[in-house]
């Protein structure tokens, strides 16, 4: 199970990359600006529980994302919390790359079919749940 969602994970990503090199983001940094886009201001401990993302992974992403601009961070109430958000920069980079990810939304949509389109959604997230809880539990 492991090994093919990787799979199709590494594919899908290399079509997502190459369709955002001109915009000048990765699939990954994509996320993250969606992600903040919907949920504003948050720790980046509640970022990678909502993106299921390991704490070393999130945080190489997020010292890129900070370093060129697009997310702002501050600290929270205690030193040790970290509060990021989109920045003016991370939203212009991310209405630029929009179009971007729709259009291959659409591509992969209509080679996909609706219907199996509609179905994976549902099943990569319910096995995404159910591994986060199972994961939570031990």
């Amino acid at each position: 199970m492991c090994g093919s969602f990787r799979r199709t994970a590494r594919a899908l990503t290399q079509v997502y990359e190459a369709a955002l090199r001109p915009v000048g983001l990765r699939a990954t940094q994509l996320t993250v600006l969606q992600v903040f886009s919907r949920a504003g201001e948050v720790s980046q401990g509640r970022l990678g529980e909502m993106m299921a993302m390991d704490s070393t992974s999130l945080t190489r992403t997020l010292a890129i994302m900070v370093r060129e601009g697009w997310i702002a961070e501050r600290r929270g109430k205690d030193r040790r919390e970290r509060l990021l958000r989109l920045s003016r920069a991370g939203v212009a980079k991310l209405e630029r790359a929009l179009p971007v990810w729709e259009e291959v939304q659409r591509r992969v949509r209509r080679e996909v079919g609706e219907k199996k389109w509609d179905e994976l959604l549902r099943v990569t997230r319910e096995v995404t749940g159910l591994v986060v809880s199972l994961d939570r539990e031990s």
